[in-house]
């Protein structure tokens, strides 16, 4: 096979997976009507969102490149703080505070690529967690711009496309913040299924190798971490401006933890499992402090080894068993006399 009919085979392969499916363009569907049918959970919806959003940027270095991360809070925050001080002291429109806050994390993920590209895996863990504790501090010492252990106060933000205001439900803010993670999820998707995320996809697997057939392994790393803080700031800069607020607590370790633990719910190295994991972990987290206040943290890391222990894979089987039991059990019966083997005989 010559390198055009090669490349003719990719480009096609790649067309292919850029289909959209009925099961895709159903959950997006049921995403977007949820808005209607759950009045009355809009706050929750939209830190779900915005949690999704946040599990897809660590997704892409994770699942995609193979670069553990365990400060990718540092992007969230940062993009916090930029959006809340925008909007407190230059202009208070959201969607110029959203690029505000997007550019300006996506600079920090530019600036510290360079670091991240030094050593190994647990070389890399120990710089980007050295970059979040470092963001951490620096926001708790500089107390007369980001108000220390206080947080944040006193942002206020226009009004949506100046005609709709963030109301205390939620309304606003969870519609902004579900269209801001489709747009994002598309641009995501559109990366993972490009001849940029099959490089991305070589690296992780073998990166000498993939260096050894030409790729320009340090300039795709270096882009897609810069990518990844852009979607991290993104979300941080829609956390800030839906609560009108920012704290210490969205450069915490906590959160870094957090999405970590999001994506071994719902799965690395594909989109939707970082909005599924979302879901999961943020239902069981309200449904868990609501039932055991002390003790949640338990019971969500008895859940985690489960899902480690047993494996995703083993789980879903086991439910795809139960459920053709289930349908074999309650199904649809043949009406009397009716003779199937006859049927096809005939």
């Amino acid at each position: 096979m010559t390198n055009s009919e090669l490349s003719a085979t990719v480009t096609d392969g790649l067309e292919a997976r850029r289909k959209w499916h009925p099961a895709e363009i159903a959950f997006w569907l049921i995403a977007f009507s949820s808005y209607f049918l759950l009045p009355g959970k809009h706050l929750i919806l939209n830190e779900i969102a915005i949690l999704a959003l946040f599990a897809i940027s660590l997704d892409l270095i994770l699942g995609y490149a193979g670069i553990v991360s365990l400060g990718h809070a540092a992007f969230l925050g940062f993009g916090a703080y930029a959006a809340a001080l925008f909007a407190k002291h230059i202009h208070p429109d959201p969607l110029i505070g959203l690029a505000f806050g997007t550019a300006a994390t996506t600079l920090l993920g530019f600036v510290t690529s360079f670091l991240v590209l030094r050593g190994n895996d647990l070389t890399r863990l120990m710089i980007t967690l050295g970059v979040a504790l470092i963001l951490y501090e620096l926001a708790n010492q500089l107390g007369w711009l980001t108000g220390g252990a206080d947080g944040l106060q006193g942002v206020e933000m226009a009004p949506l496309l100046g005609m709709f205001r963030f109301d205390m439900f939620g309304r606003t803010a969870y519609a902004y913040s579900l269209i801001t993670l489709f747009v994002m999820f598309l641009i995501a998707r559109r990366i993972s299924y490009s001849s940029f995320g099959l490089s991305l996809n070589a690296i992780r697997d073998n990166s000498l190798r993939a260096s050894a057939i030409g790729i320009p392994v340090n300039r795709r790393l270096i882009a897609v971490y810069t990518i990844s803080a852009a979607f991290a700031g993104v979300a941080g800069s829609l956390m800030a401006q839906t609560s009108q607020y920012a704290s210490l607590d969205v450069l915490s370790f906590e959160k870094s933890a957090d999405v970590m633990l999001i994506l071994v719910i719902g799965g690395a190295g594909y989109l939707y499992g970082g909005i599924i994991g979302a879901v999961v972990f943020k239902i069981l987290q309200d449904w868990l402090s609501a039932l055991t206040p002390q003790y949640w943290h338990f019971w969500i890391g008895l859940i985690l080894v489960i899902i480690v222990l047993i494996g995703r894979e083993r789980m879903s089987q086991s439910l795809a068993g139960v459920l053709a039991s289930l349908r074999a059990r309650f199904g649809r019966k043949p009406p009397a006399g009716a003779d199937p083997a006859a049927k096809a005989g005939g």
